[in-house]
């Protein structure tokens, strides 16, 4: 009886009844599972996706690399301008004289203590040792004289003989060492109030940092030595 009642299916009819039916028939998840694409990133080979990975990582620490390179670049920029108006171009060691104004001791000055006159002795020897490239000579001199002038507690031929130890190591390339004596130039003029060499202590502490690629470290110091020297 109800066959006779049915309409006759054409075919396309046919194909969307079935279809239908398997809908309603195949679970929910073989559907989803075949809707799948076949290359999600979950189906990747394990070695590209560490490469693809690794080249994003690559990508974004030579992008932060270029900005601390431009960032040096334009700092040296400012500090040769700061320099040609001072008429300072000079190396960050260049002759070890400096001393706060009015306490600069004449060479000709005769000098009544032995030690002291055996520290400007050495401070003597190292800059000549310095000026002529025998680095290592240089460093013995004024390793010495800063011995001496930490003894005798004068604080102005501390400064002096650290920074030369820290000139003669730097030319050395040993710069993590260097970077220590340049240091003690800033400890010294915090503990004594007084800020004569700081300067050039930040310079050569950024230039340590330049060579040794802590561009992050050197441009703090760049900063310092270009604000120094606006102000000097």
């Amino acid at each position: 009886m109800m066959r006779q009642g049915m309409l006759p299916l054409g075919k396309p009819a046919l194909v969307f009844a079935v279809s239908n039916a398997l809908m309603l028939t195949v679970p929910s998840e073989v559907l989803a599972e075949t809707c799948q694409p076949d290359n999600s990133i979950f189906n990747m080979p394990l070695l590209l996706l560490v490469a693809l990975i690794g080249a994003t990582v690559g990508g974004l620490l030579a992008r932060q690399r270029k900005e601390e390179l431009q960032r040096v670049n334009e700092q040296l920029r400012q500090i040769n301008a700061a320099l040609r108006r001072q008429a300072k171009i000079e190396s960050y060691a260049p002759s070890l004289s400096y001393a706060p104004v009015g306490s600069r001791v004449s060479e000709n000055e005769v000098i009544v203590n032995p030690k002291k006159q055996e520290l400007m002795s050495h401070l003597k020897a190292g800059k000549n040792f310095l000026r002529n490239q025998d680095l290592e000579k240089a460093f013995m001199e004024f390793k010495m004289a800063l011995e001496i002038a930490q003894n005798i507690k004068d604080p102005i031929e501390e400064k002096k003989a650290a920074r030369g130890v820290g000139a003669s190591l730097q030319r050395q390339g040993k710069y993590r060492e260097a970077i220590k004596y340049h240091s003690v130039v800033l400890s010294i003029s915090e503990r004594e109030g007084e800020d004569s060499g700081n300067t050039e202590a930040y310079g050569a502490i950024a230039d340590c940092y330049t060579e040794l690629g802590d561009l992050e470290r050197a441009g703090k110091f760049y900063d310092k030595y270009i604000a120094r020297l606006e102000t000097d």
